[in-house]
């Protein structure tokens, strides 16, 4: 019986080897000692006995019996010789009551070599083993900065605390994020049942992935576990068979291909082009011809108008909206889905008829992520920057075009070399607007100083109060009154004279054109052309060419000021100048400057320093207050000092 195993073993060790021989391939099993040399290795660590994963034990630790195996494992030597009766007896007992004894191991870079036990190896191989019990020697890497001996770090610090080893990920910080959805603390340790249930569930996965052809991915089952907990969470996982897996796995396969892309992020710079006035025309003659109904379209709000000036001005927005459309398009909006639950404040809209939804904070991306992918005949958008989801889009504004403006006006208006900036979050693309206001004001006056607070640390007041009393007059505060009743009437740039405030100048979201032009694009269909025809997640990041951003200067602004700052807005508006161009140099004294003297869009969203003439830092996550934290978790910081989101 065993004499047929070993002969099926040896042809698919030949095939092996002359499949090897022909892609020009080693067709022998690698050994340590020729792969790692002395000084590329810090020292050794003895790890006792565990299980290893068989399919990462790729050779042997010395090249003396590498070439008695193909580079599967599998034999070589004829099936009368010494070697052929010893794999026959190991065969044999392995059938008959299971390979006990472990085997002696070398592990690099998450990989293993045998010492000793390399035809229990090719046995257990065979059959298709998942785990082979070995006494480990760990041989540790010199670290030298590249991404592979990072995410190798990592993986020793998780198992440290999980005694896992099977997981292996394409980036770094991903184990951090499996402790963080496991709901633990970055250093506690997982119990032996918890490590039971997470293995079980992992080779479910790990199945499902295999099954769906992820070897023609260019990402790891891991890397897929980590996109379904993202999406599903934990106890998902774990309740689920290893078929419902699989189902779950197709609905947001996108996702996973995602993965693979290297930049997986398409920027958006301006609209496409859409439908003439005369095409809305006929869609409405043909709307009302055939009887048919409007397009519903459904906006919803973390919080509400009355409350919220972002939702104020978002709804501003949609009523705009409504009225451009009118005849084509019927719109709704939601209140107060955070004090909900928000997926069913989807699915309500859904029930509604709405075709097109959008959500109007990063604090609703999960649960709009959660219903697009169960429910891909609705297309949704959320407001938020730098996300990476085929499953749903993206839209947010390039305020920093503004930013530099008003910096460009507070510059040439500061008498006494100071001007203040009130910023709320640390978060994509504030501090780029950071950054962007400072470079306004050196453009015009190089011996000015910025003196940056935050209000998310013990609130606007507070932080107004210490500006001031640095003896800053003139200051860059929210862009829109903090709720619609709000009583006070200084925001944007604004200056305190004789102990009052008066308004400058103020950015201006224009959220209304925003939907109108991206309501057009599905309408007309260069939405769908857009995203059938790119493998990357859809970021629409438009600014002051698109009409989506503006400037407002008041009477207080002088004319000549007025017009320079006109200038440069049609210069950024026909792309002949851009705000991040030529050398900038930051606070630490680093000279940057971008690949063709201009920065890309992701690396102005990437900022996460400070401009040299700019007093101040950008706050440490445990210094902001609780709705600074919430917000800076849900809409992602590029500075990783605010923590480990």
């Amino acid at each position: 019986m065993t004499e047929n195993y070993y002969r099926e073993a040896l042809k698919k060790g030949q095939k092996e080897k002359r499949n090897r021989i022909n892609d020009g391939l080693n067709p022998y099993l690698p050994a340590l000692d020729d792969i790692i040399s002395s000084d590329k290795v810090i020292t050794e660590v003895k790890l006792g006995v565990m299980q290893v994963p068989t399919e990462w034990i790729m050779g042997t630790k010395t090249a003396s019996r590498a070439n008695a195996f193909a580079a599967n494992f599998m034999p070589l030597l004829e099936e009368k010789s010494e070697f052929g009766i010893k794999w026959e007896n190991l065969c044999k007992s392995h059938v008959e009551e299971g390979i006990r004894d472990s085997i002696k191991a070398y592990e690099y870079m998450n990989r293993y070599y045998v010492l000793e036990g390399n035809k229990r190896v090719s046995v257990l191989k065979y059959f298709d083993a998942v785990t082979v019990s070995a006494e480990v020697i760990r041989v540790l890497p010199v670290k030298d900065g590249s991404k592979e001996v990072d995410i190798y770090y990592e993986m020793i610090e998780f198992s440290q605390n999980t005694k896992i080893n099977y997981l292996e990920f394409s980036e770094p910080g991903c184990f951090k994020q499996i402790q963080k959805l496991m709901g633990k603390a970055p250093d506690e340790v997982w119990t032996e049942e918890e490590r039971s249930v997470f293995k079980t569930s992992f080779y479910n996965l790990k199945k499902a992935f295999h099954e769906l052809n992820g070897e023609s991915v260019n990402v790891t089952a891991s890397d897929a576990m980590l996109t379904y907990l993202k999406i599903f969470g934990y106890q998902d996982l774990i309740s689920k068979s290893n078929e419902q897996i699989k189902k779950s796995l197709l609905k947001i396969w996108e996702e996973v291909c995602l993965l693979e892309e290297k930049e997986n992020i398409a920027l958006k710079e301006v609209p496409q082009t859409i439908g003439e006035k005369r095409k809305e025309k006929f869609l409405k003659k043909l709307f009302k011809d055939r009887g048919e109904s409007k397009q519903q379209v459904a906006f919803i709000y973390d919080k509400n108008p009355v409350t919220s000036g972002w939702v104020y001005g978002h709804e501003l927005g949609r009523l705009y909206t409504q009225k451009v459309f009118d005849g084509i398009v019927q719109t709704q909006a939601y209140d107060d889905a955070m004090d909900k639950n928000p997926e069913e404040v989807l699915l309500e809209a859904i029930k509604d008829g709405n075709k097109i939804i959008f959500t109007t904070s990063a604090k609703l991306l999960q649960a709009s992520l959660t219903i697009a992918i169960e429910h891909p005949e609705v297309t949704i958008f959320n407001c938020s920057l730098n996300k990476s989801h085929r499953s749903i889009s993206t839209y947010y504004a390039r305020m920093y075009e503004a930013k530099f403006l008003i910096g460009v006006i507070a510059g040439a208006l500061a008498s006494e070399d100071k001007v203040g900036y009130l910023c709320d979050y640390p978060i994509y693309g504030q501090i780029a607007g950071v950054n962007a206001f400072a470079l306004g004001v050196q453009m015009v006056n190089p011996r000015a100083k910025i003196y940056l607070d935050w209000s998310c640390i013990d609130g606007a007041a507070a932080a107004e109060q210490r500006l001031l009393d640095q003896g800053v007059r003139i200051i860059s505060s929210q862009d829109l009154k903090k709720t619609a009743v709000d009583e006070r009437t200084a925001f944007g740039l604004y200056e305190f004279k004789e102990g009052k405030k008066e308004n400058l100048a103020m950015p201006l979201w224009n959220w209304g054109v925003y939907y109108e032009k991206l309501i057009r694009s599905i309408m007309n269909k260069s939405f769908k052309t857009e995203h059938e025809s790119s493998r990357k997640a859809l970021n629409y990041y438009w600014g002051m060419s698109a009409g989506v951003v503006e400037l407002i200067c008041s009477k207080r602004v002088p004319e000549s000021v007025k017009k320079l700052a006109n200038v440069l807005q049609e210069a950024i508006c026909d792309g002949s100048f851009k705000p991040f161009q030529g050398k900038i140099r930051t606070q630490d004294g680093n000279v940057l400057e971008g690949a063709d003297g201009s920065f890309t869009l992701q690396q102005i969203i990437d900022i996460n320093w400070l401009l040299e003439n700019i007093e101040g830092v950008i706050p440490e996550f445990q210094a902001l207050s609780e709705e600074g934290k919430e917000t800076v978790k849900s809409a992602g910081s590029p500075n990783a000092e605010v923590g480990d989101l």
